[in-house]
């Protein structure tokens, strides 16, 4: 069972065609990299996959579970890391947490126990009790990770993640993550527009003008170039 299937999917925006006969899976432990750039349709994808945009037309599942049907079931399997940051600034560490896992059921017990967990597992158990403010970006991003696997679940939205952090950040939390992938088997949309961010056998998606101008295992679709920035210029160009 794959942990993401999208079938079908269209969107608009009155007259504004902004998602276009999309369909592509994730399986379970895959990274796959949505690359695409300013305009493509990521950011309506990602509002899809998360609810907060209701379909339109095609059908989102999450291990099997209907977006729209069994939207609960479904949202249980997902875990989100949004381009702007939805952290308390004024908060601790670990009231952030603490709020989010109330918000999912978690009793106070069980909740701490997978924040210790989590906090660990992030390398920030030394910083729990400082408020997010007094965070870096790199720290801040670990923080909602942390927070976005406290329910468990089996697939990880990352869209554009890595925006605002410096290089070093950027490719310690792209590490990270593909860590979470090889050690728990979570399935992993990353968004981004940065190539650098994308290895050879990542499954790649490339967005463009609302379509998926390409899909398969990074080195396949990109081979006969002489790079993954030509194969990209050479994607989005045919769908211009």
């Amino acid at each position: 069972m794959n942990a993401l299937e999208v079938s079908d999917l269209a969107f608009a925006y009155g007259p504004r065609q902004a998602l276009q006969d999309l369909s592509f899976s994730v399986a379970p432990g895959r990274f796959a990299a949505l690359l695409g750039p300013n305009g493509a349709g990521k950011s309506t994808l990602i509002a899809l996959l998360t609810r907060l945009y209701d379909l339109q037309q095609g059908e989102i599942r999450v291990l099997g579970s209907s977006l729209a049907r069994q939207p609960h079931l479904a949202l249980r399997q997902l875990g989100v890391v949004f381009q702007q940051s939805t952290l308390d600034l004024d908060l601790g560490v670990e009231q952030n947490l603490h709020y989010h896992a109330a918000l999912h059921g978690l009793g106070r017990r069980q909740a701490q126990a997978r924040i210790d967990e989590e906090l660990a597992r992030q390398q920030l158990g030394e910083r729990r009790h400082d408020k997010v403010r007094a965070l870096n970006g790199g720290h801040r991003r670990r923080v909602e990770i942390a927070r976005a696997l406290l329910h468990r679940p089996r697939l990880l939205l990352l869209d554009e993640a890595s925006a605002g952090l410096d290089p070093a950040s950027r490719l310690a939390l792209n590490r990270h993550v593909r860590q979470l992938c090889r050690d728990q088997g979570l399935a992993v949309l990353w968004t981004t527009h940065l190539l650098d961010e994308v290895q050879a056998d990542d499954e790649l998606l490339v967005l463009d003008h609302g379509r998926l101008a390409a899909q398969g295992p990074a080195q396949r679709v990109s081979a006969g170039d002489v790079s993954l920035t030509a194969t990209f210029a050479r994607l989005t160009a045919e769908q211009a």
